[in-house]
């Protein structure tokens, strides 16, 4: 015999987000928001789900293992619901923004779904926030992005940040110049994504495996580390790339000290359509990292533009965030002066109305949760 479920069971990755945890997290949002739009970020708000055929175009073919699909009942065309928010923005921007002047800065928040969870983060809805910076080749661009990140996310009170730089094509660049074969490039990738050093020396020559060794060995303070990756002796077009990394960090420093600076030069899981630098986000009381972005090409093949952005995972932002302290709630008893509850509204009280008249009025807003009850002379608090 077949057990129904039960109605509230939800799928694998799915829950109910309940007070006062979703109240928070719409709080530290629109605050993050209003400091983003503060640098001249104007946001957007794309569909959940659109044609697949433009949701994994460009940056977002990456996606595409990510992503639910769907048939539109309507135009018999296959749809899919958004992972993540950045291919969105640049549709758009290429799209129904593209004679706006350059470069562009757009901002959004809201809801991702996706096949999978993670071991780090197993919930497949959660809510994202971010910033892209359109149309804007030059290394200002990513340092602006990423002192923008830590100094939204340390305006909504997280602490101890510290900010994880890495270099996503330097293994392809690599693999180039020592003649890795195609059919090879998986397994090394596979091996160095996992920091598997044995992995890594058996599957190429042994000059590769030595330096790939080194580069996954090298990683910590952003100073001590390029210096130490300096040394190693890497080929122009690799050695390039990581002189670019130095003068990045230099900007950062510039324009926010004692931003805690690290280098993974091979750290590139997740990181699959950027093009250049890219940067982790963790806090020490967060699980898992709290934004990740970099330079990327944003909009389709044949109409990209240089781009770069970050994107905030909200549920490990709330973990780095203190509680907030929510507006007081008052208890309205049944007839009372509505005008003077709005003006209340107004000043941030949270008025409940009561529906009805009772005989206990204290033990009424005690059970609904309001430590004040609406009197003649205003709020009172219950003793």
């Amino acid at each position: 015999m077949t057990e129904t479920p039960h109605a509230a069971l939800l799928p694998n990755g799915l829950s109910d987000v309940l007070p006062p945890r979703a109240e928070h997290e719409a709080r530290v949002v629109e605050r993050l928001m209003g400091f983003i739009a503060g640098h001249g970020y104007r946001r957007v708000k794309p569909p959940l789900i659109e044609f697949e055929d433009g949701l994994l175009s460009g940056a977002g073919t990456a996606l595409a293992r990510d992503t639910f699909r769907v048939m539109d009942p309507v135009s018999q065309r296959m749809m899919g619901v958004r992972p993540d928010f950045t291919v969105q923005i640049g549709r758009i921007a290429t799209s129904r923004l593209r004679r706006e002047p350059r470069p562009l800065r757009l901002c959004y928040a809201g809801q991702v779904l996706r096949v999978r969870g993670t071991q780090l983060r197993p919930e497949r809805q959660f809510t994202q926030a971010g910033a892209e910076l359109i149309g804007a080749p030059g290394a200002a661009a990513e340092a602006e992005v990423i002192v923008l990140v830590a100094e939204a996310l340390g305006a909504v009170g997280a602490a101890d940040l510290t900010i994880d730089l890495n270099l996503p094509t330097l293994l392809s660049v690599l693999m180039d110049v020592h003649g890795v074969p195609n059919d090879d490039r998986a397994s090394l990738r596979a091996a160095v994504d996992h920091k598997d050093v044995a992995a890594v020396r058996a599957a190429t020559d042994e000059a590769l495996g030595a330096l790939l060794v080194a580069l996954i060995q090298a990683t910590g303070p952003a100073h001590e580390t390029l210096a130490e990756i300096a040394g190693l002796g890497l080929p122009a077009a690799a050695a390039d790339r990581v002189a670019a990394l130095g003068h990045l960090v230099e900007r950062i420093e510039q324009a926010h000290p004692g931003l805690p600076l690290t280098v993974d030069a091979l750290e590139s899981r997740g990181f699959e359509y950027y093009t250049g630098v890219g940067f982790s986000v963790f806090a020490r009381r967060a699980r898992g990292e709290l934004a990740r972005g970099g330079r990327y090409e944003a909009g389709p093949n044949g109409a990209s533009e240089p781009s770069a952005g970050f994107t905030l995972m909200m549920d490990a932002v709330l973990d780095a965030v203190p509680d907030d302290r929510p507006p007081a709630r008052v208890l309205a008893p049944a007839g009372h002066d509505r005008a003077r509850a709005a003006r209340l509204r107004n000043e941030g009280w949270i008025v409940v109305a009561a529906l009805e008249d009772v005989p206990d009025p204290i033990a009424e807003a005690r059970r609904l949760g309001c430590p004040y009850l609406l009197g003649d002379a205003g709020p009172d608090a219950i003793v």
